[in-house]
């Protein structure tokens, strides 16, 4: 099913999944916040409301208290009313702060004084001194009623507030433990996707390396989105291409061999017969002639083989086959390996550097080396010295070859690695070469993901090849 996807479209995918998870923690997040947020809020409201209720019960009873006694002293039936309307109001309070938390039975011990005081009102004048001090005493006892109100409404404040706190730690931890969670689902999908997304385009770099390593027999199949998948065919066809590229390749070669190579040594044999006088005796010229014959015969024929050898080099420097190898013994033993050839020209070759295990193709390796090593014989004077360096840098190998040569002319050194080229500075006492050895040496190296320059140091020639390949302890 997920096939049926581009690699784009799963990505946005994976980045909506973990958005919107991140996103419905957020809201979760927002929506308790807001609602702890009103609850604070109403709750702030109530204990006002509370308070100042408390506040005015307090006050009324005072105002009711000068009221009555007023009205005892002086009979008179308007302060009797508006007594009457203040108990009604202050009344009207107590039923208030009833129906939200303090006692019942504190609520009927207040309504039970206002009951006396008001029978307290009404009576015979001759009375109204006691009953004026009876007032006096139920206004004393109604204020202790009053300032227990007051104390229980403040407890009942700081019971909302302390459930209120509670409601919030507990929010506070529930909401904690969700966006915790949300990160740790939401880093475990990331990482998930990430290692998903990873394993197609791990296969593709795979299938790339072994392309360029001409690992031709492997077929390439990516599983994984549409896309990736399609470049994986286009991979394998492409595979499938080179394979036959390969073929021809190696058709050709051999045909042009043998086309090339029996004609020429028929004609070889030809010269040869002539300068040997079977077809009658030769003059001067005539013989002269022959041997120019033969000298180009045999030249033509070592420029064939120089083709045949360099086309295989190419060829096998695709062909990696890796081993864990010191490369300091494996120059070590380059040198000893052409240790007739540097001491018949009475030379001093040095070899300086610490083991170094690095996963290289060592016939290769050692093959560019011994190549480089010949050249620098070769264009040595006598009684020379040749110096091999090997340096480890972060992340490669240096291995410098220094020699004191004649070194390779300015006009030389932008065409040094291409095939069959020779520059102008040949030895005086030596063979010409071919101009493949070079060749061959840049083809191994790169081949290793490396690379070899010639740097302008003077006298002599001095080459650099750098190997970056991870190091084996």
């Amino acid at each position: 099913m997920l096939q049926r996807f581009s690699f784009r479209q799963l990505l946005v995918i994976a980045f909506l999944l973990i958005a919107a998870l991140l996103g419905a923690a957020s809201l979760r997040a927002l929506f308790t916040l807001e609602d702890l947020t009103l609850q604070s809020r109403d709750n702030a409201a109530h204990a006002l409301e509370l308070s100042q209720a408390a506040q005015s019960l307090s006050e009324r009873s005072i105002s009711m208290e000068r009221t009555s006694r007023q009205s005892v002293v002086l009979d008179d039936r308007v302060l009797r009313g508006n007594f009457g309307d203040e108990a009604r109001e202050a009344k009207q309070i107590v039923a208030r702060l009833a129906a939200v938390g303090i006692p019942a039975a504190r609520a009927r011990q207040w309504n039970t004084h206002l009951q006396s005081i008001g029978n307290l009102l009404s009576g015979p004048p001759d009375t109204a001194l006691d009953r004026e001090r009876q007032l006096a005493q139920e206004f004393r006892e109604l204020e202790g009623v009053n300032a227990a109100i007051a104390v229980q409404v403040q407890q009942a404040i700081q019971q909302r507030n302390k459930a209120l706190e509670g409601k919030l730690e507990t929010s506070r931890r529930r909401l904690a433990q969700q966006v915790t969670w949300a990160i740790v689902l939401a880093v475990a999908m990331a990482l998930a996707f990430g290692v998903w997304f990873t394993l197609p385009l791990k296969r593709l770099e795979n299938a790339i390396v072994g392309l360029g390593e001409n690992r031709l027999d492997q077929v390439i199949a990516i599983q994984g989105p549409a896309d990736l998948a399609l470049v994986g065919q286009r991979l394998n066809w492409l595979r499938l291409r080179l394979v036959e590229l390969d073929a021809d390749k190696s058709r050709f070669l051999r045909h042009i061999s043998h086309e090339l190579k029996t004609p020429l040594a028929s004609l070889r044999e030809g010269v040869s017969l002539l300068e040997d006088g079977v077809a009658g005796p030769l003059s001067h010229d005539q013989r002269e002639i022959a041997q120019i014959l033969r000298h180009n015969t045999g030249v033509l024929q070592g420029q064939i083989e120089d083709l045949l050898r360099f086309n295989t080099a190419a060829f096998e420097a695709r062909q990696l086959h890796r081993q864990t190898v010191d490369l300091l013994q494996l120059m070590e033993e380059q040198v000893d390996a052409q240790r007739l050839q540097w001491r018949a020209r009475d030379l001093s070759v040095s070899v300086v550097g610490e083991p170094l295990n690095m996963e290289v193709d060592p016939e290769k390796i050692g093959t560019a080396l011994a190549n480089l090593l010949s050249n620098a014989i070769r264009y040595s004077p006598l009684q020379g010295l040749i110096r091999l360096e090997l340096s480890r840098l972060p992340g490669l190998a240096r291995i410098d070859i220094h020699d004191q040569g004649s070194g390779v002319a300015l006009a030389d050194r932008e065409r040094i690695f291409e095939p069959f080229y020779r520059g102008e500075r040949q030895p005086a006492d030596g063979v010409r070469g071919s101009g493949i050895g070079l060749s061959i040496v840049h083809e191994y190296i790169a081949a290793h993901g490396g690379r070899i320059v010639l740097l302008p140091d003077q006298p002599g020639a001095h080459f650099r090849i750098e190997l970056p390949h991870v190091f084996k302890n």
